[in-house]
């Protein structure tokens, strides 16, 4: 690649964020380029004391339509498009009076923001920019004489280029600043496709675009061979691409893989209502409690599986305080995720300085819609999120026996953990906290036997008579297609199963929980998790 630099005589500058513009403007004016504007932008640039001419100076036309019509013009796409050293283009820009634009400065109405904060429909779509993208497409097609700059964090590397090449852009910078471009007027229009689709209640539109903002660049994926980087959605989901990071080393994929998971299981438990504790271990909870404090539900959490939670990721529902902090700093964790923590609390875990320390300001809502999306051999599997919750549930009982209230509270508990375990799922639960927990078998009856397994390595670390599995619920993610699965339970010592229902043998299966007096109670609802 040759890398011809390009002069920068004239720049037009039309932005929604004014971050540092003046001191671009100003830098650029140094550099004796000429200044085009719109709007707001010229009004902004001219009340600094700087020379700039209006847009319409340009075209010979008004802002009209509520400005919808300013830049869509040929002096301004000629000037962006034209081919300096093609002899048809420097013609034509002659005869039509077109003068050159060297330089680009464009982000776009804030669409995103807006929707975000609720705005009305015709709001929404008024903030749907159209010069701004058509610019900048223009612009970044012919970036081999053009540069564009669509955020305001690039600012300082046109200017340290034209500090370097004596008033011009090298090839280089226009490439890697198109490419930018480019992914950003795609990201917009990937926002507004959705939005557009969650309006017209379209659950699978023709075309389906997803687009992010880069959060960070991560050393490598799951595996140091793979690469990989952290991007930003539009949706504000409270959570792992909204937190602030206090203390301890980046964080990796696995990381942040891991702690999405775990905060969106403590999101489960209304801080209001009880303090939660989850501890998760290759994106698995292997241990999760309520308790009165953090401190009761972090121990509860972590004596389901405590050779499981050394190097794990530890959520809580609630301000993180010394107590809980001291407790969580006993063994070794790679992460610490909270709402919010104690200045004592924050002292406490800056103690391990490898230690990560993450508050994100609140809670994801379990009920709010969305989108997931995975990657399949040439495609995308789009679905919506599973953002049912027990509370909602129209609950059943299946057997003679009903579930006892404290029952009934440790199945309700269950059921909410078993929605955030891969599939197959079994869980024990007593007195609101995980006693076994299996996660992601082929068998549902395997994954019954290793929670009850992991339940009996929990009583000998404990040096308790028996597993805690005796007098426990149980939760299943999906329903028992045999009864062989719920007699692996009831052999464990389950006293009331929770589960979907839906079986063509659940006629067997109530049978067996009947001969055994276990109550059942159906959900009618299903926690697949892949």
């Amino acid at each position: 690649m040759t890398d011809h630099p390009r002069r920068v005589t004239r720049a037009l500058l039309s932005v929604s964020d004014k971050t540092g513009l003046i001191e671009f403007a100003r830098a650029l004016a140094g550099h004796g380029v000429d200044l085009v504007s719109t709007g707001g932008t010229a009004k902004a640039i001219a009340a600094a004391g700087l020379k700039v001419s209006d847009v319409s100076d340009l075209t010979g036309f008004p802002e009209m339509m509520d400005g919808r019509v300013k830049t869509l013009h040929p002096k301004v796409h000629g000037g962006l498009l034209a081919i300096r050293d093609n002899k048809e283009h420097t013609d034509a820009m002659q005869a039509h009076g077109i003068a050159p634009i060297d330089l680009l400065v464009v982000n776009l109405y804030p669409f995103e923001a807006t929707v975000d904060k609720g705005a009305a429909y015709e709001d929404c779509i008024e903030n749907i920019d159209i010069g701004g993208p058509a610019m900048i497409r223009a612009a970044a097609k012919n970036h081999d004489d053009v540069a564009v700059v669509v955020e305001a964090r690039d600012y300082q590397s046109v200017l340290d280029e034209l500090a370097a090449n004596n008033g011009a852009t090298s090839l280089t910078l226009r490439r890697r600043l198109a490419a930018k471009a480019y992914a950003r007027t795609a990201a917009y229009d990937a926002a507004i496709s959705n939005w557009f689709a969650l309006q017209l209640k379209d659950d699978a539109p023709d075309f389906r675009a997803f687009g992010g903002k880069l959060i960070q660049s991560l050393r490598y994926g799951e595996n140091p061979h793979q690469i990989a980087a952290f991007y930003a959605t539009p949706d504000k989901r409270p959570g792992v691409s909204t937190l602030r990071q206090l203390q301890g080393k980046e964080l990796s994929y696995n990381n942040i893989n891991d702690t999405d998971a775990a905060y969106e299981c403590v999101a489960e438990f209304d801080p209001a209502r009880t303090a939660a504790c989850v501890i998760v271990k290759h994106a698995n909870p292997c241990g999760v409690a309520e308790g009165s404090d953090l401190l009761g539900a972090y121990k509860k959490a972590l004596a389901c599986d405590s050779t499981s939670a050394f190097g794990g990721i530890v959520a809580v529902n609630r301000t993180l305080d010394a107590d809980a902090a001291r407790a969580i700093t006993e063994i070794f964790t790679e992460v610490i995720i909270a709402p919010d923590a104690t200045e004592e609390a924050i002292a406490v875990v800056a103690a391990k300085k490898n230690l990560r320390l993450l508050l994100v300001g609140g809670l994801p809502d379990p009920r709010k819609p969305g989108l997931t999306a995975k990657t399949v051999s040439g495609g995308l599997l789009v679905q919506s999120r599973d953002n049912a919750v027990i509370e909602d549930m129209a609950l059943k009982v299946a057997t003679r026996r009903a579930p006892t209230d404290a029952e009934l509270r440790d199945l309700k508990f269950a059921f909410r953990v078993a929605k955030h375990v891969k599939s197959n799922t079994i869980i024990y639960a007593r007195d609101l906290a995980t006693v076994g927990i299996g996660a992601g078998q082929m068998s549902r009856v395997d994954s019954a036997r290793i929670a009850a397994r992991k339940a009996l390595d929990a009583a000998a670390e404990l040096k308790l008579a028996e597993p805690l599995t005796k007098g426990s619920v149980v939760a299943s993610d999906a329903f028992f297609p045999f009864a062989d699965g719920m007699l692996a339970c009831i052999e464990a010592g389950a006293t009331a199963v929770i589960q979907p229902g839906g079986s063509m043998r659940d006629d067997e299966v109530i049978k067996a929980a009947d001969d055994h007096g276990i109550a059942m109670v159906f959900t009618g609802v299903r926690h697949f998790r892949h």
